[in-house]
């Protein structure tokens, strides 16, 4: 048997739309000989819907779409579709009221459904807010073939592998007992640096354990601030990948399910990227592409620094949309160094994008006029030069509303972390493109786009990073420098390690103790943050659910010991 792995890149809520890529993909399928199509989960409405599926007009149409689907479909071909069921005894049981579900149509008819049995709800999943999970093993007989049925998460429970369990069942053993011939999976698995050898990694393990062949198929695209790189693979029952589906792109691959041998053979395999920063350029290129067509915007506009951020997200934009749809906006202060309006300039010229200077002195100088009366006998500060940052935000927000384009955020993780930015400032825009890459490994990328020519102008990797709000500042009059920093919070934020295990590791105990500190008061401009594109396991944005009227940060981490009352 042939099977088809279509790893589509669906558009959430626009079922027509999606509708129409799986008939696309299942009439390109029937062309090369296929006999089952496999799209990702929820491949009608798209991942993740979130509270679009607590509106019953939208499950109601998710329905009669499906239906029509199934007609439309070619009948030679049986197709497994991702959508959502409703779960017709919650009103009795008290549970949610749909399922998590995959349909097999076939010959114009709805024949199994098939439901999630693990939900996740950790990181940027709240799949309990609206599923039941279903509690028996999915399978079905196609000629002669028996094939078993697991949905994303049903994968990610194998205790060997992980060392423990999350959930009381595993969906794969269940499914090796009941003695299958293939097990597919059907995922939307956001993206996080390294995570496609991940999941590799892990499938291995499962089929090497079972003896089983699987398959395994992955959304593509970005859906507001995450990423999904597609990169479907299958596995035969020895753990050999046989075929691998293209990353970050749209893929139609077959494989080869061979009936005397009962395993799958050697397919077409697309090479996994070379490297991390490779890696995360084309999740980043890719992320900004999606949510601009998707949020109908076809040009995006950015303020140029002379600095590494920007220039970063400059060569992200271009990559996306096309030189011809970037606008790059220099707006030097007073306090702007030349080399930083030439730097800018020069980017702008190895982009080939446009690029407009609107100086802003004359602007300060209103402001200072305005404030005089109230700021009079007080130092000047960081109130002042806050005051620049917003000028070049409205700046920046005037030719976005002016000319219906998207302003695109600058700013990094490290920077976001600790507050090192300016709200209604640098902080405006519709998408924060690198809030989830930390200062160094921006420089790393940009070093890695430079490997053949210079992209990024070699003065703005080498310069030492500045604001430019006051004379001679820089960065690390505020901030430990970028390595340490950067080193802290993957421990304080990634790893969850205490400020004295921080200090363990090798770091000053005052610096940390600063530095936790600014991440923990950063919180309410976090929360305001126009969202980011995620490339980590803990980004700020929806897997990142802090409080921000708190002092458990402060107290829990402090390095000092601080007395506690006991009870007397």
């Amino acid at each position: 048997m042939k099977i088809a792995i279509a790893q589509l890149n669906p558009t959430i809520g626009d079922l027509p739309g999606n509708a129409h890529k799986i008939l696309e993909a299942a009439q390109q399928a029937v062309k090369t000989g296929a006999r089952l199509l496999l799209t990702p989960e929820l491949s009608l409405c798209g991942y993740p819907p979130r509270d679009l599926l607590l509106n019953p007009s939208f499950v109601s149409a998710m329905s009669m779409t499906l239906q029509q689907l199934a007609r439309d479909l070619p009948p030679e071909l049986a197709v497994l579709v991702g959508t959502v069921e409703p779960n017709t005894k919650s009103h009795i049981t008290g549970g949610k009221s749909l399922f998590n579900s995959i349909t097999l149509l076939e010959s114009g008819k709805v024949k199994q459904i098939f439901y999630k049995r693990l939900l996740p709800t950790y990181d940027v999943f709240d799949e309990d807010r609206y599923f039941e999970p279903g509690l028996q093993p999915n399978h079905f007989t196609l000629d002669d073939i028996h094939i078993g049925v697991t949905i994303c998460e049903d994968l990610w429970n194998d205790e060997e592998f992980w060392g423990k369990r999350s959930y009381a069942v595993n969906p794969i053993a269940d499914l090796a007992i009941l003695g299958v011939d293939l097990i597919v999976n059907l995922s939307a698995s956001p993206y996080s640096v390294g995570k496609p050898q991940f999941r590799e990694s892990m499938l291995k393990h499962s089929a090497v354990r079972f003896q089983q062949p699987m398959i395994y198929v992955n959304q593509v695209g970005s859906n507001d601030d995450l990423i999904f790189d597609g990169y479907s693979f299958a596995l035969n029952g020895q753990g050999e990948i046989v075929c691998r589906a293209r990353g970050f792109a749209t893929d139609l691959i077959n494989v080869e399910f061979n009936d005397k041998q009962r395993d799958l053979e050697l397919s077409s395999l697309i090479p996994a990227c070379e490297s991390a920063e490779e890696e995360i350029w084309q999740a980043l290129v890719l992320g900004v592409k999606d949510y601009a067509l998707k949020c109908r915007f076809s040009k995006v506009v950015l303020g140029l620094s002379g600095g590494v951020d920007s220039a970063l997200v400059a060569a992200i934009a271009t990559a996306a949309l096309g030189q011809e749809n970037v606008l790059g906006v220099l707006m030097p202060s007073p306090y702007s160094s030349e080399h930083s309006v030439s730097d800018a300039l020069a980017l702008g010229e190895n982009l080939g994008i446009q690029t407009k200077i609107l100086p802003i002195g004359e602007l300060m100088q209103g402001f200072d006029h305005s404030l005089a009366e109230l700021f009079a006998g007080t130092e000047f500060g960081i109130a002042e030069e806050n005051i620049q940052s917003r000028i070049r935000g409205n700046l920046l927000m005037a030719i976005a509303n002016k000319f219906g384009y998207l302003l695109l955020s600058t700013g990094n993780k490290s920077e976001m972390a600790v507050g090192y930015c300016t709200l209604y400032g640098d902080m405006n825009g519709g998408l924060a493109v690198i809030a989830d890459v930390p200062k160094t490994r921006v420089y790393q990328i940009c070093h890695w786009l430079n490997r053949n020519d210079e992209v990024i102008p070699q003065n703005i990797l080498t310069k030492a990073p500045s604001a430019e709000l006051k004379p001679g500042q820089v960065d690390q009059d505020s901030l430990p420098p970028y390595e340490v920093l950067d080193d802290i919070l993957q421990r304080f934020i990634h790893d969850h390690e205490s400020a004295a295990q921080i200090v363990a590791a090798g770091h000053d105990p005052i610096i940390v103790d600063r530095v936790i500190q600014m991440v923990a008061r950063a919180e309410f401009k976090r929360r305001q943050a126009p969202p980011g594109l995620k490339i980590t396991d803990r980004a700020f944005g929806t897997g990142w659910r802090m409080p921000i009227a708190s002092s458990w940060v402060a107290i829990k981490n402090a390095y000092q010991a601080i007395p506690v009352s006991t009870p007397t």
